[in-house]
């Protein structure tokens, strides 16, 4: 298995909400990673507790990640262990009330 595969797999088991993004929580470096942040904070998720992985400061992580999950874009979720989507599919999941119930949280509003 790859070191960069090992990274990945090693964040992914330790982390409860992980956040592959460009920029941090903080300071998103794309619209559709922004997207990402301002739903989990609409579900309730402290942006303290998102762990956000800057795929701009690692190229290995930036593609490896999309071999890792067979997703081609940048954003990418994962709450527990399993792989939730991009920005999209978190936003679909969100209006349904998906991704709360994913996250164990309740909308804010």
């Amino acid at each position: 298995m790859s070191d960069v595969k090992q990274r990945i797999e090693q964040l992914v088991k330790t982390n409860d909400v992980l956040l592959f993004m460009k920029g941090n929580a903080s300071f998103p470096m794309c619209g559709f990673s922004g997207r990402a942040v301002q739903i989990l904070k609409a579900c309730g998720v402290d942006p303290k507790d998102i762990a956000a992985v800057n795929v701009l400061e690692d190229d290995e992580i930036r593609q490896g990640i999309k071999d890792f999950s067979h997703w081609p874009t940048i954003p990418q979720l994962y709450v527990k262990g399993e792989f939730i989507g991009g920005s999209d599919i978190m936003m679909e999941m969100y209006e349904s009330g998906e991704l709360q119930q994913v996250l164990g949280t309740k909308a804010q509003g």
